[in-house]
């Protein structure tokens, strides 16, 4: 006949409160699916650019309306973009005594986009800026 060992309380009670705490930390933590994309991928109504072509390096994204300047890592420094965004937005180029503005269509993207070595700011629109 097979004798049990006895197990004290104060043992139970911490493994059973360890349980918790590890069951606790698994649902706190989200689940791969659960989490936002990879760095810079853009949520809807966004127009993400990135450092490197193909939609590689470091990013940011700007959201429809008004205008916005782009953090200075990405000051004339754009290699491609995806828009997220329902409508057009334009890239803003402020040169010298005048501004550029250039059109980025609603969900258009672009893995090698030279004009993004211009980049200052975008907005929803052209800012008076002449087209460039």
């Amino acid at each position: 006949m097979f004798r049990g060992f006895a197990v004290p309380a104060s043992l139970l009670a911490s493994t059973a409160f360890l349980a918790s705490v590890a069951a606790g930390t698994a649902a706190a933590i989200p689940s791969l699916s659960a989490t936002s994309p990879a760095s810079g991928a853009s949520r809807a109504g966004d127009v993400c650019f990135w450092t490197a072509a193909g939609q590689h390096g470091s990013s940011w994204c700007y959201t429809p309306p008004g205008y916005t300047d782009v953090p200075e890592f990405l000051h004339d420094k754009a290699a491609s973009f995806r828009s997220n965004a329902d409508t057009a937005v334009y890239a803003i180029d402020w040169g010298r005594g005048t501004c550029y503005a250039r059109l980025i269509r609603a969900h258009d993207l672009a893995d090698n986009w030279p004009w993004g070595a211009r980049l200052d700011g975008v907005a929803d629109t052209t800012m008076g800026c002449e087209v460039g």
